[in-house]
């Protein structure tokens, strides 16, 4: 494992990879606010392990990526989903199988729709085709009040210059977002700490996602995916309850579903891990040419 700096526009996004690159390459695409370290070492060592080249990278304002003044980004959600591209670009290929996770997701779904030809295959994990429920989308159920509560008020920040503060606060700040698998407190720490000791500027990390500018992909665009496309939901996610996934799943032409047990609105937990390999390899595995037309 090496990280490397790739250039995108006026940044430099820190990526790392795993595995060889003769094999199928894999994107990993976060969550908002989350660097690389959420998608942990041993679950992208396993993926390679399969025979899988396993990619994962900080976005703007993120672990080593270019940083910008907490409340002032310098660049718009498109510049997100291009960073994408520009990663693939560093790495030398033309075209990789994504792997998206909550925002990650919806950067995957606007490649796939505006870039096909970069995506040999999408994976959709706790996201969904037009944001939250509510009455303008009848057919997709609200967040949790749990949840609902903490986006309706701004809790008090810590000082984020604060190590030992900022850490719990991160921690505290995943709670809403469980399902019914027990955390794992221990290796949720050590994921925030290393997170934290590898971010430039903890409070643009935490701040600017948040106040982007873009709209992101059109609903009605989920008919023009024709990438291959497994959707993993959790049956307990509190944000983007399960039909979020189900609406994908039926949106896209050709798309699988597989919900994941008890797992909440996070990155998938060691408990669904052998599911969630397994059906990612078996999705990403090289597939047969399409046979010529009788003639």
């Amino acid at each position: 494992m090496t990280e490397r700096m790739i250039p995108a526009g006026d940044a430099r996004l820190c990526a790392e990879a795993f595995g060889s690159p003769a094999d199928p390459a894999i994107l990993l695409i976060g969550g908002a606010a989350a660097s690389m370290d959420y998608w942990e070492d041993e679950f992208c060592e396993r993926v390679a392990a399969a025979g899988r080249f396993v990619i994962r990278y900080d976005f703007r304002d993120t672990g080593r990526s270019t940083a910008y003044p907490a409340g002032s980004p310098g660049y718009t959600g498109a510049d997100l989903t291009t960073d994408a591209l520009a990663v693939l670009d560093g790495y030398g290929l033309p075209a990789a199988h994504l792997y998206g996770v909550s925002m990650g997701g919806g950067i995957a779904q606007e490649l796939a729709v505006v870039h096909p030809s970069r995506v040999l295959t999408l994976t959709l994990q706790s996201t969904s085709p037009a944001g939250p429920g509510g009455p303008d989308r009848p057919d997709l159920p609200p967040m949790e009040p749990q949840v609902a509560a903490l986006f309706a008020t701004e809790p008090p920040q810590p000082d984020w210059s604060d190590r030992d503060a900022a850490i719990e606060a991160l921690l505290t700040g995943l709670r809403p977002f469980d399902g019914t698998i027990p955390p794992d407190l221990e290796r949720e720490r050590a994921v925030v700490t290393r997170m934290y000791d590898r971010t430039t500027d903890v409070a643009a990390s935490q701040t600017n996602h948040w106040i982007l500018e873009d709209g992101g992909l059109d609903r009605g665009k989920l008919a023009e995916i024709t990438a291959p496309t497994l959707v993993l939901h959790g049956t307990a996610d509190p944000l983007l309850p399960l039909p979020h996934g189900e609406a994908l799943a039926r949106e896209i032409p050709g798309a699988r579903l597989v919900a994941l047990p008890g797992m909440g609105h996070q990155y998938p937990p060691a408990p669904v891990w052998d599911l969630v390999i397994d059906e990612l390899v078996a999705h990403t595995a090289p597939r047969p040419p399409s046979s010529p037309p009788f003639g």
